[in-house]
């Protein structure tokens, strides 16, 4: 560990890339805690959460409990003291029914809970500990199941569960310990954060914007909100001794070709707004480019040519900027070419911004280095040629947005990297050449 990143895991609000490890050992002072509790039509359920709810180990002065009830038929009972925020019924809106529930919280830290689901004494504090001391963080606590038909609401469901336990879903449990609970997240790992038991600060939740209310059935709201806030940085953390239980098995575990076709309905919308590989199409252009290349101005046309052309052979799903072009370019009518001052709001996951033109004869230690961005500890690199000379500057997203929160680098690194198969362009390459696909690279570079 760098002498820096002991340093920000000791004092700073920030820790290298999600290194929340950083932080393992040390304790906030309590944080002011909201519970939402998104409900609909669970009487039987939402009365033994409440119950275990009101027996936590958090502080009581500092623990606010909403209810966000989505347009039961009947209004919910609720104790002295919880909070009920209604909507009308328009089908499952569970995302609205949180955003709901989080405008009307008054606390620095939320915790989601869904009404089936049950928490252990313990469950607020440690699920609320990280995002207390870092305002990035995003934890997901461990999701038990069982069946809970019948139990009392006062009956302590940390005795009882273990008894009536039902099957744990293997693709999340692999997951957290492949990933050493999160520690070692990426792009995909959005889809380990279960909103029924995650936790994360105001500030943050206010800054990336609540659930998109756009998804109005099961599922899918949760991993779009999760992604989104891996994009602006978050740092994602499995916390398995935060426990809370699940009335009933995973919505995985159930049969019919009705969880088929929400399944797919889940999956054709979030392809729609996650444009990450494996997420999104593998032919489409997705509505926000994973990555954007920026050509640099003063280019002969034939350089603009083949650099345009090489980079959108070797990332088909690219969106290439071209600020400035000559009038003799041909490389407009490309509907993955933009043109002008617009490209420069592009977002991506990943920006590269080229010095000069160039040429990508092999895509694969391009394509590898690019994709290792904001995963780790990399937040941003410069790529030389083999001779050396600067041929570009490449980000993260995740750096971008950390660099504008905290006024600093120092969230991720920054590296020089020579990449294998990509040199830089002559003013006049031989397109012919290009075309043809015949000729050495002396004719290119």
């Amino acid at each position: 560990m760098s002498a820096a990143a002991a340093e920000a895991g000791d004092r700073m609000p920030w820790v290298p890339g999600n290194r929340w490890d950083l932080v393992a050992d040390r304790q906030p002072d309590p944080p002011r805690v909201s519970v939402i509790v998104t409900h609909f039509d669970q009487s039987e359920q939402l009365a033994r959460t409440l119950a275990a709810l009101q027996h936590q180990d958090h502080p009581a002065e500092l623990l606010e409990i909403i209810v966000a009830d989505d347009g039961s038929p009947t209004e919910p009972v609720v104790p002295s003291g919880v909070r009920l925020v209604r909507q009308d019924d328009r089908g499952f809106r569970a995302a609205a029914a949180r955003n709901l529930g989080a405008a009307a919280a008054t606390g620095d830290v939320l915790c989601f809970l869904d009404a089936d689901t049950t928490p252990e004494p313990e469950y607020v504090r440690r699920l609320t500990r990280l995002p207390a001391l870092l305002p990035e963080a995003v934890t997901v606590g461990r999701r038990r199941h069982a069946d809970l038909t019948g139990l009392d609401a006062e009956t302590p469901v940390a005795e009882v569960g273990p008894a009536r336990e039902l099957p744990e879903p293997a693709w999340l449990r692999d997951e957290y310990a492949r990933s050493d609970n999160l520690l070692h997240a990426d792009d995909r790992s959005y889809r380990f954060i279960i909103s029924a038991v995650a936790a994360c600060s105001r500030a943050f939740f206010d800054e990336i914007g609540g659930f998109d209310e756009s998804f109005s059935s099961y599922g899918g709201e949760d991993w779009e909100w999760a992604h989104r806030a891996w994009q602006a940085g978050a740092v994602l953390a499995h916390v398995p001794d935060a426990v809370a239980w699940h009335d009933g098995p995973d919505w995985a575990g159930r049969s019919g070709e009705d969880r088929v076709r929400e399944g797919n309905r889940q999956s054709l919308l979030l392809a729609q707004k996650i444009s990450v590989p494996g997420s999104s199409g593998r032919g489409l252009l997705p509505a926000t480019p994973d990555l954007v290349v920026h050509v640099p101005e003063g280019l002969t046309p034939s350089a603009e040519f083949v650099c345009v052309d090489s980079v959108l052979a070797a990332f088909p799903l690219a969106t290439v900027v071209v600020r400035a072009p000559t009038q003799e370019s041909v490389v407009r009518t490309d509907p993955r070419v933009r043109v002008g001052a617009d490209g420069s709001k592009l977002d991506a996951r990943v920006t590269l911004r080229l010095d000069r033109a160039l040429l990508i004869q092999d895509a694969t230690p391009l394509a590898v280095a690019l994709a290792s961005l904001g995963q780790g500890s990399i937040g941003s690199m410069t790529l030389l040629g083999d001779d050396g000379v600067v041929l570009g500057r490449a980000d993260a997203r995740r750096a971008r947005r950390r660099e504008r929160r905290w006024a600093t680098s120092a969230g991720f690194d920054e590296v020089a990297l020579t990449v294998d198969g990509v040199h830089a362009l002559r003013d006049e390459p031989h397109v012919d050449a290009w075309v043809g696909g015949w000729g050495g690279a002396e004719r290119f570079v």
